[in-house]
């Protein structure tokens, strides 16, 4: 898959001394995604069991434990993963998952 865009989850932990412990863990769904060749939303929940799939492509991944949310975006025609949103589950609840 190709990942648009890194620069969105390193700005998540570069810039905000306290979501520090969400580097490795983001960083390890990113390496796992770029392998990966999901055609369907059954092959995301297959690789990531907790992930929750939205209508329109979007799919929501526990990162963390489940400390942080990660919303994206998947085109699975073009294998392309839209990163649209990472944050806290407070964070996470102001906004719309489906829409942003």
């Amino acid at each position: 898959m190709r990942i648009i865009a890194l620069s969105t989850l390193k700005a998540f932990w570069e810039n905000h001394q306290e979501y520090t412990d969400a580097r490795e863990q983001t960083l390890a769904w990113y390496r796992f995604t770029l392998k990966a060749d999901w055609s369907a939303p059954d092959e995301v929940k297959r690789d990531f069991g907790n992930a929750s799939i939205l209508k329109d492509g979007r799919v929501v991944f526990n990162i963390a434990g489940n400390k942080y949310r990660l919303v994206v975006w998947i085109n699975y025609v073009y294998r392309v993963v839209y990163v649209r949103f990472i944050g806290t589950h407070k964070q996470y609840d102001k906004i719309d998952a489906q829409t942003i």
